[in-house]
């Protein structure tokens, strides 16, 4: 099966999370909800260098943020490596 967007095009950029920004994401902000996740749930959030700590802080100041990574270490911890 085809990909409708190769893995180098505009179209298969990652981006940011925050709310309209459309910059390529390089940081992701892993997080849980522990009334509505178990505990070794991650769900994400991807952030652009200049949203990374404003999506940090809302995280953060409600006890959700597990860790903040790069994009690419995210991904190679994906892929087993």
């Amino acid at each position: 099966m085809n990909s409708p967007n190769p893995p180098n095009s505009p179209e298969s950029a990652v981006i940011c999370s925050a709310k309209g920004c459309r910059a390529a994401a390089v940081w992701v902000l892993a997080w849980n909800n522990p009334k509505l996740h178990t505990p070794d749930r991650r769900k994400t959030w991807l952030a652009c260098e200049e949203h990374r700590e404003h999506l940090s802080q809302f995280l953060g100041m409600r006890g959700f943020l597990k860790d903040v990574v790069t994009l690419a270490e995210w991904e190679a911890s994906a892929a087993g490596h």
